[in-house]
């Protein structure tokens, strides 16, 4: 067996497996081949009991492990105990019912529940695919839940597979994929066969209860008659290809890079879902966030309150308090209130706000912060960085007390490290009156209607006008530099962001802006990618501060592309999409950017670590 990840979004991935010479893409599902169950024509691979009687790459389990061995009735599915052992039942119960399985054929089983037994799993254990034993219980405590998969994500790395029995379905099929698990089986499209209930991503329906049947499947198309009419076998084609349906679903998402909106939607399906995701999302951000790339060119739709936890809206938001730092000539902050269109400044709204400002005698001493949900604040530098530069969210006028508090939180953090000497607040009345007293003193342009209405634009010039006399013209050369060093310290850190922008000119217009160094370009800002792209003057200054590095092998040859088994060492600091040095033999050698995390590139033995831009 051999497995290669192909593209990630977050902990999710299409991977590519080889078994028997036949490349199955992951995610996908193990359809149940028996005498009794016959797996679907479309079932790419299979886990059965008897493997003899198909050509399809399938995955054998022991008759006294998976599949009972005594006659039932030929409707029955039945589950060893081995599966579904109550998990807190004693750790020697569980070890020795699949100790004789383990380890074996490249497959290990790991038994949730009891401390240490992944570890004890993993033990001088090559294994590449990962089977969690009785998994449908834990399935119900759903912090436990997430706590052991993401223990055992960590643990067995990023090129290891894992299967879940008996618990996917497809409304959790998204959320499942999100948080690293890479095969499902055909159970529960047969369990629920059972029990007469039609499997739909928004959830399962007793054909019992229905009065017409809501589906156009083939399977369903047979059917002419009630759904109480609706034969076994009727039903069980119908939720094998509800699982095939929402399995490519998936995989489209995640090729799209849009996997979290779908996941979002989903989870209303049922409230465990939902307690699934927030735990996932206030209690594991570390693991989601280095499995997270820094941009990406999908849109964030942030149509719930989930969206506040998100990875990628919570590091854009611990950047801007922890790494940066405003343009050093400001003296005046001015809020500002976000547009539809992104980025900002592009948009009717906006340029009308930048036309005042730039028709003023000083406007480089300006710094326009923009207030948004679900970002909190954006200042303007940062306004073609992912997420700020393509999220869209439901506008109704009114503020959840969460969202409130998140905007109050963000001013507050970053008024204290960003000091201003006046605050001029061109928003509207419902904003002002939430974060009034966390801003303290302040000018505001007392907006009645609009703030783009003739009469509040109006105001707003006059308000700057007044309050920008008293202070020293700040050039405009210096401000272009500054706007770019802000830029940087939000993308590699303060110290390296001081030392790549020192002394430098810029040339080009914005959004196109080149840094300029003695005739030497050292990297270059795109609205496309909405960060500094370095060149290899650039790189050659950050690698000095041994920051955003990898170290590749001394017999590695760079034609290309730099693959994940010629990387020595990498710095663990470095995300997917991040602007990356490739140092050999301690010697500065390319830049590119990254397609791993800096961890993943060091564990991996497949896959493209980093596209080369420019090499010596």
């Amino acid at each position: 067996m051999q497995f290669n990840v192909k593209i990630r979004d977050g902990p999710a991935r299409i991977g590519e497996f080889l078994i028997k010479k036949k490349k199955i893409i992951t995610p996908n599902i193990l359809f149940v081949n028996t005498s009794r169950f016959a797996s679907p024509d479309f079932a790419e691979i299979l886990v059965t009991n008897d493997d003899s009687k198909t050509e399809k790459p399938s995955l054998k389990v022991s008759k006294s492990l998976f599949f009972s061995s005594h006659q039932t009735n030929k409707n029955e599915f039945k589950v060893s105990g081995h599966l579904i052992y109550p998990k807190d039942m004693p750790k020697e119960l569980h070890a020795s019912a699949i100790a004789a399985y383990n380890k074996q054929n490249g497959i290990c089983y790991v038994v949730p529940g009891n401390e240490g037994t992944i570890d004890e799993a993993l033990d001088n254990n090559p294994s590449s695919f990962f089977i969690v034993a009785n998994v449908s219980q834990l399935f119900h405590q759903q912090s436990k839940f997430v706590d052991f998969i993401v223990e055992l994500r960590e643990k067995i790395g990023y090129q290891k597979m894992i299967h879940l029995p008996i618990v996917g379905d497809p409304t959790n099929f998204a959320l499942l994929t999100y948080m690293g698990m890479d095969f499902f089986d055909s159970a529960s499209a047969i369990l629920a066969a059972r029990r007469k209930n039609l499997l739909f991503p928004i959830g399962e329906y007793n054909v019992d209860d229905l009065t017409e049947i809501p589906c156009s499947c083939p399977s369903c198309e047979e059917s002419t008659g009630k759904p109480t009419e609706m034969t076994f076998d009727q039903i069980l084609n119908h939720n094998y290809l509800a699982l095939l349906n929402e399995i490519k679903q998936v995989r489209n998402a995640i090729y799209n890079g849009n996997l979290r909106e779908l996941v979002e939607i989903r989870v209303r399906a049922k409230p465990s879902l939902t307690a699934i995701l927030k735990c996932l999302d206030q209690h594991h951000y570390n693991f989601v966030e280095k499995r997270t790339p820094i941009t990406r060119k999908s849109k964030l739709f942030a149509t719930t309150n989930d969206a506040l936890y998100r990875t990628e809206i919570k590091r854009f938001q611990e950047r801007v308090i922890n790494r940066y730092r405003k343009p050093e000539s400001t003296k005046i902050l001015l809020l500002l209130p976000c547009s539809a269109k992104k980025p900002y400044s592009f948009s009717k709204s906006h340029k009308r706000f930048r036309e005042k400002i730039y028709n003023l005698d000083n406007p480089h001493i300006i710094h326009e912060v923009i207030i948004t949900s679900p970002l909190g604040i954006v200042p303007r530098e940062l306004e073609l960085t992912y997420p700020a530069s393509a999220y869209d969210i439901p506008v109704t006028g009114y503020w959840n007390e969460d969202e409130k508090r998140m905007i109050q939180d963000l001013l507050t953090r970053y008024l204290e490290i960003n000091k201003y000497e006046k605050i001029i607040l061109h928003l509207p009345r419902a904003i002002i009156e939430f974060i009034g007293e966390t801003i303290g003193k302040s000018i505001d342009t007392e907006i009645e209607s609009s703030p783009t209405s003739n009469e509040s634009l109006d105001k707003l010039s006059n308000v700057l006008k007044k309050e920008t006399t008293s202070y020293d013209k700040a050039k405009s050369s210096i401000r272009k530099r500054e706007n770019l060093e802000s830029l940087a310290s939000y993308q590699f850190g303060k110290k390296i962001a001081k030392e790549l922008l020192n002394d430098c000119e810029i040339k080009g217009k914005y959004p196109y802006q080149r840094i300029m160094h003695n005739n030497k370009q050292l990297g270059m800002l795109t609205k496309e990618r909405g960060l500094i792209s370095l060149t290899l003057h650039g790189a050659g200054i950050i690698a000095n501060l041994e920051k955003y590095w990898v170290e590749i092998s001394d017999d590695f040859t760079l034609e290309g592309s730099v693959f994940a088994p010629g990387v020595k060492d990498a710095d663990e600091l470095i995300r997917e999409g991040d602007e990356v040095c490739v140092l050999q033999s301690k010697k500065l050698c390319a830049v590119g950017v990254a397609k791993m995390n800096g961890n993943e590139m060091k564990k991996s033995t497949h896959g493209e670590a980093i596209k080369v831009r420019h090499k010596i």
